[in-house]
């Protein structure tokens, strides 16, 4: 564990404990503080008090929708970090949607293991340095 990575945080927003779980655990086996949003409301309370490295965001949640956040997120020069969309909706549509309003990524659930969703992370954490 370098000492650079240790002092980076990571916010998983999921409101799925299980798969919220799977990502702790491997971000934290490689480093990283995790933090976790269970909807997009307690994500943005989160997002708006700390810093984080990047943002990890799933699409459907209850309260606000990843869309709403990742809108919020980039319409606040303030809030520089980069998210990457973690999502089981696949359809050309969702992926384009995010990405156009400015996700670093887009991974489908069910396509990544997890640790090649945190070899994702990584990358991109070291693009935006």
């Amino acid at each position: 564990m370098t000492e650079k990575k240790s002092k980076m945080k990571v916010l998983i927003v999921e409101d799925d404990p299980f798969i919220s779980d799977i990502y702790v655990v491997e971000l934290e086996s490689r480093g990283y503080k995790v933090e976790l949003a269970v909807d997009g409301e307690d994500a943005m309370s989160k997002i708006n008090k700390g810093h984080y490295a990047l943002v990890v965001l799933d699409l459907l949640m209850p309260k606000k929708d990843g869309f709403q956040v990742l809108t919020e997120i980039k319409n606040n020069p303030n809030l520089k970090m980069p998210v990457i969309v973690l999502s089981n909706l696949g359809r050309k549509e969702h992926i384009s949607k995010a990405m156009d309003m400015g996700a670093a990524d887009y991974l489908i659930k069910t396509q990544f293991t997890p640790q090649e969703v945190v070899e994702k992370i990584d990358q991109v954490i070291q693009e935006n340095k």
